[in-house]
């Protein structure tokens, strides 16, 4: 027979830690809401549909490019929260036929944003190597390929130059 101290402190623990296992059931939709806001679920849903990209991927280039901040801007004129720069926004624009938008606008940022996504999966099959170049560059990266102490096989890369490019791959 159990002592009534030992069976409270069995029923305490017992309610400890189920009181535990609900707060982390009920607090893993609030967190990934505070990590990635609601309000453009919707849109990168349709647009990662539409591109064949992982909305998680989207998330984490959004989170990690802009922090959610539609109006950021970086030091080299990297635009929304895709960090688009207006160079990239005119060569899609262009091979889109898109005459109007604003990259400050979440909607035609994140759509541009997938969409070049979308366009450098295209040309860089594996995922560190297409990210690379949303970071630094399609042509950079072109250059790193084509450089055998950086790629052995001229389609990965083994080793990034660029400290930053190396931190942002990390961070997504």
């Amino acid at each position: 027979m159990i002592s009534k101290r030992k069976f409270s402190q069995i029923v305490f623990w017992t309610a400890v830690v189920c009181l535990a296992g609900l707060i982390l059931i009920a607090g893993i939709p609030l967190a990934r809401r505070i990590v990635y806001p609601v309000r453009y679920e919707e849109t990168v849903r349709s647009l990662a549909l539409r591109d064949n990209l992982d909305p998680a991927l989207i998330f984490a280039v959004i989170r990690t490019e802009s922090n959610f901040r539609e109006r950021a801007e970086s030091g080299a004129g990297a635009k929304g929260l895709m960090q688009i720069t207006d160079r990239t926004a005119e060569y899609i624009a262009s091979s889109r036929g898109i005459e109007a938008y604003d990259l400050f606008c979440a909607e035609d940022n994140l759509d541009f944003g997938c969409w070049y996504l979308r366009y450098l999966f295209d040309r860089f099959p594996d995922e560190r190597t297409a990210l690379a170049a949303y970071n630094a560059g399609e042509g950079t990266v072109r250059g790193w390929l084509s450089d055998a102490a950086l790629s052995p096989d001229g389609k990965t890369l083994s080793e990034i130059p660029y400290r930053e490019t190396e931190q942002y791959l990390e961070k997504i």
